[in-house]
């Protein structure tokens, strides 16, 4: 265990981040998987913003890389513009 009170008080803050990061990073996660599944076009193209926006925050935020993000982003909107 920490010694400093400034050491005790940063485990406190890491903890925190840690566990918000975690729920926003499995939040999008599954929205992504959500979309992936999607068969109708229409559907998929009305979800694919709301799913790139949180890509974008999570990166914007060092979440994720900027060039995951950026990859996930690519390939679902290959996947969304391929269905019929």
């Amino acid at each position: 265990m920490a010694n400093h009170k400034s050491s005790i008080k940063r485990i406190r803050q890491t903890e925190t981040k840690r566990v918000h990061n975690k729920y926003y990073a499995r939040t999008t996660r599954n929205a992504v998987r959500k979309l992936n599944e999607v068969t109708d076009k229409a559907i998929a193209v009305e979800q694919l913003p709301e799913v790139v926006s949180m890509l974008d925050k999570l990166a914007k935020n060092n979440i994720i890389h900027k060039n995951k993000a950026a990859n996930i982003k690519s390939q679902l909107a290959k996947r969304v513009n391929a269905l019929a």
